[in-house]
């Protein structure tokens, strides 16, 4: 019904205006608050990139955040992450994330970060202070946070959205009427727009998410995921029918879709439950970790990496790389 209703499709958007106007309002004072010098921004001693997004929902920032620091540690550079931790609940922030971090405690988005890049990622509801725990236990150059984009409180360097290249903006609302955080007029003051699938504007960065080989989560074993049988695919990220289109377009033959909740916490009586004796589970990578201590072998995930194309990513790689090697002193 959301998707409906953000998506033009339903006239129920209308009776929601009232609450996008209230929003709006709100959120326009307080980006001018920061604007006009009434709060103030914390500027850490390296350069902040934010990678966010201007609608609600899954858009692909994670995979964007880890393609560049894997780009970027590549090329020399010392990296390392900060985010919210949505889904997780620490017993005290900021917390830095360790080999034994669960995502109760930090959420899926950064243990996934951790897990796949081995940069050291800290997690707070004030980023500023997760910076500053960064900085304290790592040595590194830049910092990059997972979301964020209207977190005012912490001063960035440089702002990349990333754009769902089917769905854009919907009907162009405010939240709740539509998916906007903030107006599409936002975008002229961002500097890189990467769309994830669909199709690129100009001056925007073309897309796509390259699935890899299915791995199973108990023994680690790779295969072809139009090779297993008999597959049940769940997913619970901010757009579902992404992942499931995926794996069609990959080969795979899908008995059942069980779409959840962005963030949502899973069991095993509950994830076992999505499928019968002999049938295949297939999730999302950022749902394995959540799985991943009580794993059945007949469990698997598909990997996804960001593939970016054309000639501004490595620009936009080389303007990072070119901040985090300035040697001119930062002050807080």
């Amino acid at each position: 019904m959301i998707a409906r209703i953000w998506s033009g499709e339903s006239p129920l958007w209308l009776l929601l205006l009232p609450l996008s106007w209230l929003y709006g309002l709100v959120s326009g004072l307080f980006r001018l608050s920061y604007k006009v010098g009434l709060k103030r921004a914390w500027r850490a001693p390296v350069p902040v990139v934010v990678v966010g997004n201007l609608t609600a929902g899954g858009n692909g920032k994670t995979p964007v955040v880890i393609w560049l620091v894997e780009q970027l540690t590549q090329r020399g550079i010392r990296v390392g992450v900060v985010s919210r931790g949505y889904g997780g609940k620490a017993e005290r922030y900021p917390l830095l994330l360790s080999a034994q971090t669960t995502t109760a405690e930090a959420g899926d988005e950064p243990v996934l970060i951790f897990q796949r890049t081995g940069a050291p990622v800290a997690v707070s509801p004030v980023r500023s202070e997760a910076v500053q725990v960064l900085l304290t236990h790592a040595d590194v150059q830049i910092v990059i946070t997972d979301d964020g984009l209207q977190h005012y409180a912490l001063a960035r360097d440089k702002e990349i959205v990333v754009i769902d290249g089917v769905r854009r903006f919907g009907n162009g609302w405010w939240l709740p009427a539509g998916p906007m955080r903030e107006r599409a007029s936002r975008l002229r003051s961002v500097d890189a727009v990467i769309v994830n699938g669909g199709t690129a504007h100009m001056g925007e960065i073309p897309m796509q998410l390259r699935p890899g080989l299915a791995v199973n989560l108990l023994t680690g074993e790779r295969r072809d995921v139009a090779e297993l049988p008999d597959l049940v695919a769940m997913a619970g990220i901010g757009h579902p029918p992404r992942f499931f289109a995926t794996l069609e377009a990959s080969g795979a033959r899908l008995l059942n879709t069980v779409p959840l909740a962005d963030h949502q916490a899973l069991s095993l009586e509950q994830v076992a439950g999505f499928t019968d004796p002999g049938q295949t589970l297939i999730m999302t990578e950022k749902d394995a970790v959540k799985c991943r201590a009580f794993a059945r072998d007949n469990w698997w995930y598909l990997p996804v990496d960001a593939e970016l194309q054309g000639e501004q990513p490595e620009q936009l790689l080389q303007a990072l790389i070119a901040l985090a090697e300035e040697v001119s002193p930062r002050t807080h």
